[in-house]
């Protein structure tokens, strides 16, 4: 919700302009690009459920300070700036602590299922967040779109306290030693399955899950509507996208063919979108589009925490999170550059193409491993086995 009020209000502030809207993105994500691997370090080094309470308390208070400021109308670009690059330093430890704290809630037989859903719920509010803050913009102001997700914090914080430490399955903190960071880099590297599906994700999220600058462009520039239209596409995409987050829930062992096979889909389906002539064709293409995206993007962040042992998941994790949302300082600048060059048409089919090309190498790439045989990684429950 915070992301695409914050979009909105940077095209009225901006009046239309692509390029400040990506440079908004941009440096929210930046934090993640430069600080990452960090965050994910201290998720393995201190008790998770307080640093998620931190972290949590610390993006309500920025939502919070936007709305004020948005309401009260005294609100400059350099703010939105500012406060998004706060959002995205807090971003950075709450997203590997997220992800690492799944499998502390629930014992060893449940870890696998826990994992995808928990990756299902992740990937599900990138996409359903956004619809839901296009028809608060629509029917309320986008102010208020501010103000509801500051006050959707009070939810988490207090799911948080209400929990009993001593029912969690708390994994030992690591302790200071150097070399940590480096220990996670090899670890991956040693580890094919991992680093190629990192990345996969890393050029499907750079440029292709851009949806949410280009639905905002398709809505105003191309199709000529307002924050409702954009409200209705935004839910459309999130149609999709929880279809495909409880199909890849399904799945508690993902295997690398599903990967390529999902990330082709995502990538013909983003080209045809793009070339869709009418709001309503494009509303409609939304659907899929969205389905196949959280069905890789899901199944991915399964496959990367099913491959990776409990005192090594925070810091590969934070490295997950760089490759899937540290690229957005590149690609979405890039987006709204061509989509102001080249029209926002153009951002969608190049997003497309990209991510097709990215495809293809990573299956070209998994074919000529030499290491193990490639049906061992095309055979279900390989990627879980990996890490042993």
């Amino acid at each position: 919700m915070q992301r695409v009020a914050q979009d909105w209000l940077v095209l009225d502030l901006a009046h239309g302009s692509g390029t400040a809207l990506g440079i908004t993105t941009g440096l929210q994500f930046l934090p993640l690009l430069l600080f990452s691997l960090w965050g994910g370090m201290i998720a393995d080094r201190y008790p998770k459920r307080r640093i998620l309470m931190v972290t949590q308390a610390t993006m309500g208070a920025l939502a919070l300070i936007l709305g004020v400021l948005a309401l009260t109308h005294s609100v400059a670009i350099w703010q939105v700036y500012a406060l998004a690059f706060g959002l995205g330093l807090a971003t950075v430890v709450d997203n590997p602590t997220r992800q690492a704290f799944a499998p502390e809630m629930v014992g060893r037989d449940g870890l696998a299922n826990a994992i995808a859903l928990n990756s299902a719920v992740f990937n599900l509010a990138r996409v359903a967040g956004p619809a839901v803050a296009g028809l608060v913009i629509s029917l309320v102001g986008t102010p208020a779109a501010f103000l509801v997700n500051a006050a959707s914090y009070g939810a988490v914080l207090i799911s948080l306290k209400l929990m009993r430490p001593s029912e969690l399955h708390v994994t030992r903190p690591l302790p200071r030693a150097k070399g940590q960071l480096r220990e996670a880099m090899r670890y991956v590297k040693e580890r094919p399955a991992l680093w190629m599906t990192m990345a996969l994700i890393f050029f499907v999220a750079t440029f292709g899950m851009n949806f949410q600058v280009t639905n905002a462009l398709m809505s105003r520039e191309v199709f000529g509507t307002g924050a409702a239209a954009f409200g209705i596409a935004s839910t459309m995409f999130a149609v999709g996208a929880l279809g495909g987050a409880l199909l890849a829930a399904r799945r508690s062992r993902p295997t690398m063919a599903l990967l390529l096979v999902t990330s082709f889909a995502f990538s013909a389906l983003e080209v045809i979108t793009g070339l869709m002539p009418y709001f309503w064709s494009f509303l409609l293409m939304l659907v899929p589009t969205g389905l196949a995206l959280l069905t890789l993007t899901t199944a991915a962040n399964s496959a990367t925490q099913l491959a990776t042992t409990a005192d090594m998941r925070g810091r590969v994790m934070g490295l997950y999170m760089l490759v899937f949302l540290g690229g957005a300082p590149i690609g979405s600048p890039l987006v709204g550059w061509v989509a102001e060059a080249f029209g926002p048409r153009m951002s969608l089919i190049a997003g497309g193409v990209i991510s097709a090309v990215a495809t293809a190498v990573i299956g070209i790439m998994l074919v000529r491993s030499k290491s193990v045989r490639v049906r061992e990684y095309l055979r279900p429950g390989r990627l879980a086995r990996v890490a042993s």
